[in-house]
């Protein structure tokens, strides 16, 4: 038999039997579905989560207070903190030229009201340089405005979310909001940027940081938020803030400085992972798919033995039964693979609908993965059906028996 008369055969042996093809074709279609499917979800995480970290700036570091590493001893202490960063050690960054920007920011929270209205909110002391760091917008007004970081006007920048509730559709560039007990100017409205890492700006107010250590009654910093003038200048950055800092510290190392491609790097090692885990946790279902596509066709054998001892009398050799088989179970594996495909992206771009934010789509080799496994599953667990059938005795197969 020529290539396509195989082809033409096994089509025509799938088809005769529906029933028994629609359960081979579910079976298998559901499989690929979901290996497509956690693959894509997977992925789509882990791209969220990056854009989550890009939408923040480019070329950042964080300074963070104390040791990240453990000192020792039984059991493993968090390395203690000498002192607190100040807005001093923040003013020494900004001499360094491989850092662009320096944003300090003190955090924390207290009410802010106008008129009858209040509600706590979330306070972030820091300085112009804050908007160009974190790629913020300004939907009205201006940002704070630059200057010696040690001085600040009780002046204010709002989201657009507080904006909103504290003051409706009236204006509020100018007005006056008291925060604690303290009464600070409008001078801007943040554009709407959403949630980032958590973090909803539209809810927040900014002030200046020398302001905002007054408000809250500190002289520390909660972060330090550096920029490097480009991508290739982090690692330069890096040592230059632990140098100006370890100088300044009396020659102790008590920060510590993440950079932003470090963690991107390790959120995109974890995702990775994860998505290659749950990919083979759903590779399981075609195992289950390839089994019953086993029995099913090893019940095919039995009820195809006059059709296997026809072609056995006429000549067919072993191999080409066998030959057969396989391809009648690859073809249903395809197909199976095809559909499985289908029902994956209508089901993500159903998801997607539902959660516009998260930006779901398939990842484009996850359908590769799933119909090369569907494809090696089919002709793998049809083996042993394709063994049996090429077995049988043509004398044998005729008479049925």
């Amino acid at each position: 038999m020529h290539f396509r008369d195989i082809i033409l055969f096994s089509m025509q042996a799938s088809t005769a039997s529906r029933g028994r093809t629609i359960l081979m074709l579910l079976a298998m279609a559901i499989g690929v579905s979901s290996v497509i499917l956690l693959i894509s979800l997977g992925d789509s995480a882990r791209r969220y989560v990056i854009d989550q970290f890009a939408s923040l700036g480019t070329n950042l570091l964080i300074v963070l207070p104390g040791r990240s590493e453990t000192t020792g001893g039984p059991p493993p202490l968090l390395g203690e903190t000498p002192r607190d960063l100040t807005l001093d050690d923040a003013i020494a960054l900004t001499q360094s030229s491989v850092i662009r920007r320096v944003a300090p920011i003190v955090a924390g929270s207290a009410p802010v009201s106008v008129r009858q209205l209040e509600r706590e909110m979330i306070i972030l002391g820091s300085s112009a340089e804050l908007l160009e760091v974190r790629r913020l917008s300004m939907n009205q007004g201006n940002f704070l405005p630059p200057g010696d970081l040690r001085r600040g006007e009780n002046v204010c920048v709002i989201g657009s979310g507080g904006k909103q509730e504290l003051f409706g559709n009236q204006k509020a560039l100018g007005q006056w909001v008291r925060i604690g007990d303290r009464r600070f100017r409008v001078i801007g409205v943040l554009a709407q940027i959403g949630v980032s890492l958590g973090e909803d700006m539209s809810e927040v107010v900014i002030i200046p940081v020398a302001v905002a250590q007054s408000l809250f009654n500190t002289e520390s910093l909660f972060r330090i938020v550096v920029e490097a003038t480009s991508e290739d200048a982090i690692a330069r950055a890096k040592e230059a803030v632990l140098s100006i800092i370890r100088s300044r510290h009396e020659g102790e190392d008590d920060i510590t400085v993440i950079t932003q491609d470090a963690v991107l790097a390790t959120f995109n090692k974890i995702f990775k992972a994860l998505t290659m885990t749950v990919g083979g946790i759903a590779a399981i279902s075609l195992v289950v798919a390839g089994i019953m596509i086993m029995n099913i066709m090893l019940v095919a054998v039995s009820n195809r033995r006059a059709e296997i001892g026809l072609l056995k009398a006429l000549g067919a050799p072993r191999h080409q039964i066998m030959g057969l088989f396989l391809t009648e179970s690859a073809l249903l594996s395809i197909a199976g693979a095809v559909l499985g495909f289908l029902l994956a992206y209508g089901t993500m771009e159903l998801l997607a609908g539902f959660f516009p934010e998260y930006s779901l789509a398939l990842a484009l080799w996850s359908p590769f993965i799933a119909a090369s496994l569907a494809l090696g599953t089919g002709i793998v667990f049809g083996v042993m059906p394709a063994k049996r059938a090429a077995m049988l005795e043509p004398a044998l197969a005729l008479s049925r028996r």
